[in-house]
């Protein structure tokens, strides 16, 4: 199971997200007006709850952020270390997934903080041992 900190304020889109990732088994989600990063998971924030978070932002890999579209905003983002992006008028189903799409680059299962790469070398392996078998 992973946790959501969901700190997005009264976002009307925030009470639609909640209920699309609370319905997914391995998820909790956790309504926050501002999030802890010392926490474990995913956090979701807009621009107002970007600007509480302290900077340099520890581990931006696990940051969603819902924002206009506009390149300032998006600039700012990008300069944070924040790849994962969804813009306030997209459907609140494209966020859940940015949601789950974090939390799986977070998540591994050895329990490492690190997330999990795959090399070419790995994956040759494989492709040879598919052969064989």
């Amino acid at each position: 199971m992973y946790t959501v900190q969901l700190a997005v304020g009264n976002a009307p889109y925030g009470a639609q997200l909640s209920d699309l990732l609370t319905h997914t088994e391995s998820c909790s989600v956790a309504a926050v007006d501002k999030p802890d990063p010392r926490q474990p998971g995913v956090m979701v924030v807009n621009e107002k709850t970007l600007d509480s978070l302290p900077s340099p932002i520890d581990r931006p890999d696990r940051v969603v952020l819902i924002t206009p579209n506009e390149a300032r905003r998006l600039e700012r983002a990008w300069q944070a270390g924040i790849r994962c992006v969804v813009f306030d008028s997209d459907p609140p189903r494209t966020m859940a997934l940015a949601v789950m799409a974090a939390a799986l680059r977070v998540r591994t299962p050895n329990g490492s903080d690190q997330p999990a790469s795959i090399t070419p070398t790995s994956r040759r392996v494989e492709l040879k041992r598919s052969k064989i078998g």
